[in-house]
């Protein structure tokens, strides 16, 4: 595949003489939160985590998330964690947008650039640190991980997004496709988190509505998404929040591929107790 490209935020403020517009939008159905307010002064610290920033763009609250958290984490040189995860419960994923990031499974190093996908399964023991000379940025997304009796958990995995073939979907001519980095049939797994592209002119031509949340950080690329009765202009380093049972739908106008980074609970039962 072609070199693909990450949008990331650089922080900063804008200057005074800026008007106070955007795009951002709360509603009880959807959250879109445009890369122009990801600055400097939204940023979090985490503890146990050196020379580290994060933006926190989904958390369980009400009205909000309910099934996961997901965060964009800047490391500048020499920074990272030892014990990044604080809940023994947790899973997560780490997608490398740029920069370089040596993370430790186990006592195993993988050394991950720009494309670098990464599953830690619940108590995995892990660490992450900045190698390189410029900060890095990643996609940080939390679960906590449902247990099934009789279906082993998942173990931990580093890859590539340059190295999955993406998966067209069906009788779309390659216009709309998932990039799986999980078995969408293997059940050890409780969420999925892929790349969706589209190409331009490529369109969910049905509005979606079903019981999986999202979370969506757009990678690259401009498109129009229909969030609920909305349609709403989103770009790269934009993130979308959609609840479940969301009506959801995209138009995908160019003049390039509209790619983004998506979460979604998968393959459990519904509790009712």
């Amino acid at each position: 595949m072609n070199t693909p490209s990450y949008f990331a935020p650089a922080g900063g403020l804008p200057p005074q003489t800026d008007l106070l517009t955007d795009r951002a939008i709360v509603t009880e159905a959807y959250t879109v939160i445009p890369r122009g307010v990801l600055r400097d002064i939204v940023t979090s610290n985490f503890p146990g985590w050196t020379r580290t920033r994060a933006w926190v763009l989904a958390k369980p609250v009400q009205g909000f998330a309910t099934t996961f958290a997901q965060y964009l984490v800047e490391i500048a040189p020499e920074g990272g964690s030892t014990h990044p995860e604080p809940e023994s419960g947790v899973e997560s994923v780490v997608f490398l947008m740029t920069g370089e990031l040596d993370l430790t499974i186990a006592g195993t190093r993988h050394h991950l650039e720009p494309g670098g996908y990464a599953y830690l399964p619940a108590g995995a023991d892990w660490s992450v640190s900045n190698p390189g000379d410029s900060p890095a940025t990643f996609s940080w997304v939390r679960k906590p991980y449902e247990f099934v009796d009789g279906i082993s958990a998942p173990e931990p995995f580093v890859t590539r997004e340059q190295d999955i073939a993406p998966t067209p979907m069906p009788d779309t001519n390659g216009a709309w496709a998932t990039t799986r980095f999980v078995d969408p049939d293997d059940l050890a797994h409780d969420m999925h988190v892929n790349i969706v592209t589209f190409q331009p002119g490529g369109v969910i031509p049905f509005a979606e509505t079903h019981v999986m949340e999202h979370g969506l950080y757009v990678l690259e690329g401009k498109a129009v998404y229909r969030l609920n009765g909305d349609w709403v202009e989103v770009q790269e380093g934009d993130f979308m929040w959609l609840r479940a049972f969301c009506p959801q739908a995209c138009y995908a106008g160019g003049p390039g591929p509209f790619r983004y980074l998506l979460y979604k609970d998968v393959n459990r039962q519904i509790r009712l107790t």
